[in-house]
Formats: C-alpha cells, sequence, structure tokens
C-alpha cells in the first residue's frame, strides 16, 4: 500500500489517511465491545483499507436506557484509493471520518465516476429495501384491519347472543 492514489493511473500520491469513529449502542457491554472488534477487523479485510491503528473506549450505561451501553472506537485507516474511503463509509456507516492527508485530493474523471457509481448502487439498493419495507408494511397493515373486523363481528356476534 506504500504506493496509492485518489487516482488509479497516478502512482506518485501517496495513501489517504483517514480516522473513522465507530459507535455502537446495545446490552450487554461485552458484546459491544465484541462487535466493534469484529467490525474493526473486517474493515481491515476490506480491499485496499489497511487498519494501521485502533482505540475501543470502554462502553458507559445509557442513563435514560437502563440496562443499555454505549460505546464508540476510534479506527485510523489508509486507504490506497479514495473510492475505498466512500465505500467504508456506506458499508459501515461511521459515525465521523476525518481524512487526516494528503490535505489536497484530486479525481480524474474516471475517479469521479467510481464514486459516484459506487454512491448510485448503494442508494438504489436502499431504495429498493424502502420499497420492500413499504409494501410489507402495506400488506401487514390490511391484514390487521382485517383481523381487526373479523374481532370486532366475532365480538358483535357474542354481545347478540348474550342478549338472546
Amino acid at each position: 500500500m506504500k504506493k496509492a492514489s485518489s487516482n488509479k493511473d497516478d502512482e506518485k500520491k501517496k495513501v489517504i489517511r483517514s480516522t473513522i469513529i465507530l459507535e455502537i449502542i446495545g446490552k450487554p457491554a461485552e458484546h459491544l465491545v465484541k462487535t466493534l472488534e469484529d467490525l474493526i477487523k473486517q474493515i481491515g479485510e476490506e480491499k485496499g483499507v489497511e487498519v494501521v491503528d485502533k482505540k475501543i473506549n470502554e462502553p458507559i450505561e445509557i442513563k435514560e436506557s437502563k440496562d443499555f451501553y454505549t460505546t464508540f472506537a476510534e479506527v485510523d485507516l489508509e486507504v490506497e484509493d479514495i473510492l475505498y474511503l466512500a465505500i467504508i463509509m456506506f458499508k459501515y456507516m461511521p459515525a465521523h471520518v476525518e481524512v487526516i492527508e494528503p490535505e489536497i485530493i484530486t479525481l480524474t474523471n474516471n475517479g469521479w465516476t467510481d464514486i459516484l457509481s459506487e454512491l448510485t448502487r448503494r442508494l438504489h439498493g436502499y431504495e429498493e429495501v424502502a420499497r420492500v419495507i413499504k409494501i410489507q408494511n402495506a400488506k401487514m397493515q390490511e391484514k390487521l384491519k382485517e383481523l381487526m373486523s373479523k374481532n370486532k363481528e366475532n365480538s358483535e356476534e357474542k354481545k347478540d347472543k348474550k342478549k338472546s
């Protein structure tokens, strides 16, 4: 990874160094640390990405939600291309991303095409998930109305029988 760039054709540029923050909420507290360790390991296995350093903070209990904990990890990365950092953003949804160096990142039209294509692909995927959930929700609401209607009918029949 020593010779990397924001443009695949430009071998003179250095790697892109960045820091991301991953936040997590859940229980039990020990599970949060293990989950962050697993996520960081997965990030390090991504194409063109190297985890340089990591710091996982101890979980703390959330005051408003008893037995729920929160913690975060600071992860220093080196990526071969800005596209790989964009993929990390979409795939792992960090709470924060900071590019440390280089100070200036230039992209060719191919570099922009790669990033925008990845963005478009992910957005289409999210849109498809939202569409499926919307259809499932409509079906469940219809089924619930049916069940409530039947329940109401059964209730009225019971009242009529009692009156008789």
